[in-house]
This record gives structure tokens, C-alpha cells and sequence, in this order.
């Protein structure tokens, strides 16, 4: 591990146990990078949005205050993690995912001990407690449902979190019931897509490579084939 990447640990470990030193050390050593890239890849985007420091600042803490909680020691990974948030974030419509995401964390808070390790794969024979085990993938799942295109975010929630119907889903897209089931089938083998990449421990964050990695992973024209496996849903 670099010294670099051993404080971007030491800060996320520090602001896990609740110390706030420790999100603004992570604010203060990355976020000048992240609005620098977000300015150069989004430009357009931003003109719609406030001011970009201050938006970029308030994406960033929303998510480390209210997502999954994670360890990752590879700063380029960290860095690339944060700016595909920001940027998912940035293409949402009045940054309805933002709210929910809010709104998830404080009716259904994760226990503080459920914590990611991004750092490498995870194995597939593991014997935690049935209720650890819940409570991680649960967090694998919210995690990876930053990933997401805005508009499958949107079906899952209104599905697996708001119990709507495939005919009431149907009605506020505009589709027939059947179509809209189609719809959030495909999200979910997204969304497992995304769930198990994470869970390989590939570095899919790096700023070399998180362009064309998650350009895929997240493309709403991308129909998964048979070799796709739909995730099993618990609750987000």
C-alpha cells in the first residue's frame, strides 16, 4: 500500500468510527481533483447545476454521510469511485436518487459495523451470521446501485423499495405492464452486473480506466445475455 493510499485509508477508517477530521481530510486531499475532472467531462451538464465547487462538494459528502460504508486503499480508485458517483448524480433529474438514498439510510441505517472491503475479491465460500450476511450484501446492493443509469435506479426504488406495481411503474413511464416488468428485469441483471464487478475486486474505479469499464456496465442499450446473472433481491 502507498502512503497515499494508507491515508485515504486512515481517513475513511477515521470517519467510519465517526470522527469528522476524518471526512474533512478525504474532502480536503480529493475533492480539487474530482471537480477538476467533473469540469472537463460535463461540462454542459454543469451549467444547469450551481455553483460546481460547492455542487461537487455537497454530492460527495451526501454519499460518504448517507451510502454504503467501504474501505479502499488505492487512491486512484478512490478517486475514480467518487467521480462516477458525482457523475451519475450530475445526470439525475433534480437529484431524485440523492433523496432517496437519504431517506434509505435513515429508515433502514446499516449496522456500523458493515463495512465493504474494496480492496480485494471476496470469496465466494465465506460463513458469517445469517443476519451479517444480510446486512453486507445489503450494502453490496447500495453500493452498486450507484452505478446505475437513473432510470433503473428509479424503476428498482419505485419497485423493491416502494412496492409500487408493474402497471403503476407502467403508468408514470409511460409503458404497458409487461413492458415494464421487461424493464426492471433488466435493471436487476444491471444491477448484479455491477454487484458482482464490484465483488471481483477488479479496479474499475481507476481514472484510467473507470471511462470505459462503467460506460459499459451502466449503458442503458446494453441487453445482458444468458451469462448474466440476476441478483438476488433483499431490501435497499
Amino acid at each position: 500500500m502507498s502512503d497515499d493510499g494508507s491515508k485515504t485509508s486512515l481517513f475513511l477508517k477515521q470517519w467510519h468510527c465517526g470522527d469528522l477530521d476524518g471526512l474533512y481530510a478525504l474532502l480536503q486531499r480529493h475533492l480539487p481533483w474530482i471537480q477538476s475532472k467533473v469540469r472537463q467531462r460535463m461540462g454542459p451538464v454543469l451549467k444547469k447545476k450551481a455553483e460546481t465547487s460547492d455542487y461537487v462538494q455537497d454530492v460527495l459528502t451526501r454519499f460518504l454521510k448517507d451510502g454504503p460504508r467501504f474501505v479502499l486503499s488505492n487512491e486512484a480508485a478512490f478517486r475514480g469511485l467518487l467521480l462516477k458517483i458525482v457523475e451519475n448524480t450530475l445526470r439525475d433529474k433534480h437529484d431524485w436518487y440523492t433523496a432517496r438514498r437519504r431517506a434509505i439510510s435513515k429508515e433502514r441505517p446499516l449496522p456500523s459495523d458493515t463495512i465493504l472491503d474494496l480492496d480485494s475479491a471476496q470469496p465466494k465460500v465465506r460463513t458469517p451470521s445469517k443476519s451479517a450476511a444480510f446486512h453486507e450484501q445489503e450494502a453490496w446492493i447500495r453500493l452498486g446501485m450507484e452505478f446505475l443509469e437513473s432510470k433503473d435506479r428509479e424503476i428498482l426504488v419505485l419497485r423493491q423499495w416502494d412496492g409500487l406495481s408493474f402497471a403503476q411503474i407502467g403508468e408514470r413511464f409511460g409503458l404497458k405492464t409487461n413492458a415494464a416488468w421487461k424493464m426492471h428485469d433488466r435493471a436487476v441483471c444491471r444491477l448484479g452486473e455491477v454487484v458482482s464487478a464490484l465483488r471481483s475486486g477488479d479496479e474499475l474505479f481507476s481514472s484510467s480506466t473507470c471511462d470505459s469499464r462503467f460506460d459499459f456496465m451502466t449503458s442503458s442499450s446494453d441487453v445482458l445475455g444468458p451469462s448474466s446473472q440476476p441478483i438476488t433481491w433483499w431490501v435497499l
